[in-house]
């Protein structure tokens, strides 16, 4: 294996097509160390077959994506069963990492929806601590704030994931959703001085966008962050581990997945790898 690419992973989103083997078969194939998984794809297979897929093929399992939704009014008790059971999936994985997609608004109240991903935060900690899976909290960009995440910037996941220890609550680092943040230099160094970054993940803002801005990430390069500095500020908060590329885009979906693959490891090592000093 390549230097340059033993910290590459693959997140199942990027080749949506595939199976769970294909996936993790292909990114084997394709030198990489690693794989981010997507709980759809644990369901297909079935936990413990997916385990065995994973660990027949000699990677490792970066992150699972994802758990969280925890804003909703409705049945409490089956919002937390849901993440147990994500916790439950993360650790026969071998992951330690579970994604907390924290969920969106509920009505218009702003405060409440925060306030309740603070308290069910709390009610999963010591179930996941005992699992060894920590927590990771992902902020998106803010147009997501109505839909998926009242959590916006980096600085808001840490406050949040402060209460805790480093051990049970991260935090995400997604370049797609936090490039445009102006605190993101701080954030970044506050969140790798208190041992927080639980993933880095990398994927372009794309100009024009798609209609949907879900499905409107590009392949890296193709848009405008600038994957030198961020990925500069990251290693230099003492980040090092995987690096996952996860891409929503139809386009993308459509691609051969083995030419998506090349595309990814040629893009990442020009311009992710070369500003990782260690």
């Amino acid at each position: 294996m390549s230097a340059w690419c033993d910290r590459l992973s693959l997140n199942t989103m990027t080749t949506k097509g595939w199976t769970l083997r294909e996936a993790v078969e292909a990114t084997a194939a394709a030198g990489l160390p690693a794989i981010g998984v997507w709980r759809d794809r644990v369901a297909e297979a079935g936990v413990d077959e997916a385990a065995k897929i994973v660990r027949d093929n000699g990677l490792r399992v970066s992150t699972l994506c994802r758990g969280g939704f925890l804003t909703g009014l409705d049945d409490p008790g089956a919002i937390l069963d849901d993440n147990r059971r994500a916790i439950d999936e993360a650790a026969a994985l071998g992951t330690h990492e579970l994604v907390m997609v924290v969920g969106g608004l509920v009505g218009r109240d702003l405060v409440g929806a925060r306030a309740r991903v603070a308290e069910r935060l709390a009610d999963l900690v010591p179930y996941a601590v005992e699992r060894d899976v920590r927590l990771a909290l992902e902020p998106l960009h803010p147009v997501f704030c109505a839909e998926r995440a009242v959590i916006s910037t980096l600085g808001q996941a840490l406050d949040l994931a402060t209460p805790f220890p480093a051990h049970a609550v991260g935090v995400v680092i997604d370049t797609f959703h936090v490039w445009w943040d102006p605190g993101l230099a701080e954030s970044v160094a506050r969140a790798g001085a208190a041992g927080r970054i639980s993933s880095y993940q990398i994927c372009d803002w794309l100009v024009p966008m798609a209609a949907d801005p879900l499905v409107s990430r590009g392949m890296m390069g193709d848009g405008v962050i600038d994957f030198a500095a961020i990925s500069a500020l990251v290693d230099q908060a003492g980040y090092r581990g995987d690096i996952e590329v996860e891409i929503f885009n139809e386009t993308v979906w459509a691609t051969d997945g083995v030419a998506v693959l090349e595309t990814m490891k040629e893009r990442y090592r020009d311009l992710v790898w070369s500003s990782l000093q260690s």
